[in-house]
């Protein structure tokens, strides 16, 4: 980690930024009983890690958190972090999914992600009553959690899981001059909304901007972004940091060229949600299991048609693996 950091106001914590990378919004797998999965999540963790991403997130939209209760949540962050710390990697960014309908529950949230392992928490904006929040409102909800949270926060802006609600360029400028505010997860795929972020957090220190999915990477780091917090890094992690990788080295056509080949896989992933990215775990690695109920993987030539899509992405992955 780099040193440069700066105070929490509310702790008085030197508070680190997030290096630049790829990070994982990792899955939950289950057991048959449909008890969670313990031994396929510390292999997966480890999977992850070993591939050289930069992070891994727990219970973003990848992570069914809305299918687990709250001692599962603890659960899957203690056992991802063990198995991490086994792995001789105890200090990998562990990011944790911490988004609520209330301000009350988020905090609380927090507080146990960090009991349970967790560097840092993400946040989605309260949505369910959103034609009652003003931005006014929303911009203090995230500063009442950062001021109580014990770990550094994210916000999350995630239009299709919020009922539409959308966080503009202004409000999160203004949220990112809070302390215990450090980053951003843009999942509205908004690149310009990325670049007017990257360019009104220049020169702090700390404040890191992610896109939120694999197939804008170059366009997020061409305007300076961070990295991406990708989904489908799932399935094809090495390739998604081999992609970062050309584009700081100035091997831009190749970059381009790559970049092409995730987005073609990374489309799948947006059309079947986290479903599909379980599917094409259990066919190409063989595990991933089901989602909880009432969700479940598409079936019979539906089935093969949307893992024919991750094929190509997949070949590149055992490549990179094996070379």
């Amino acid at each position: 980690m780099t040193t440069s950091g700066k105070l929490n106001g509310s702790r008085g914590v030197d508070v680190q930024p997030l290096e630049r990378g790829v990070y994982v919004p990792t899955l939950a797998f289950f057991t048959p009983e449909d008890e969670v999965d313990l031994e396929a999540t510390a292999a997966h963790a480890l999977s992850l890690a070993q591939a050289g991403v930069a992070g891994l997130v727990t219970h973003g939209s990848n992570g069914e958190a809305v299918h687990l209760d709250r001692e599962e949540r603890q659960l899957v962050n203690r056992e991802t972090r063990a198995a991490l710390s086994r792995a001789g990697m105890p200090n990998l960014p562990l990011i944790v999914g911490c988004g609520a309908q209330s301000t009350r529950e988020t905090i609380q949230l927090c507080r146990e992600a960090a009991g349970s392992g967790g560097t840092h928490a993400m946040v989605l904006p309260p949505s369910y009553y959103a034609g009652l929040l003003t931005t006014e409102l929303i911009v203090e909800h995230f500063h009442s959690v950062a001021e109580a949270s014990p770990i550094p926060v994210l916000v999350y802006n995630f239009p299709a899981a919020c009922g539409g609600l959308d966080l503009d360029s202004d409000a999160i400028l203004q949220l990112s001059r809070h302390p215990n505010i450090v980053g951003v997860k843009l999942t509205c795929g908004n690149t310009g909304k990325l670049a007017r972020i990257v360019a009104g957090t220049r020169g702090t220190g700390t404040f890191r901007t992610f896109g939120g999915s694999a197939d804008f990477t170059v366009q997020a780091l061409a305007v300076g972004g961070h990295g991406v917090i990708a989904g489908t890094a799932n399935v094809a992690p090495r390739t998604c940091v081999r992609l970062m990788k050309l584009w700081d080295d100035g091997k831009l056509d190749e970059a381009a060229w790559l970049q092409g080949l995730v987005a073609n896989g990374d489309w799948a992933a947006i059309k079947g949600g986290f479903v599909s990215v379980k599917a094409a775990l259990q066919r190409y690695y063989g595990y991933g299991g089901h989602p909880r109920k009432p969700c479940a993987p598409l079936q019979g030539k539906a089935l093969e048609a949307q893992l024919e899509e991750f094929a190509e992405l997949v070949d590149m992955e055992k490549a990179l693996a094996s070379s």
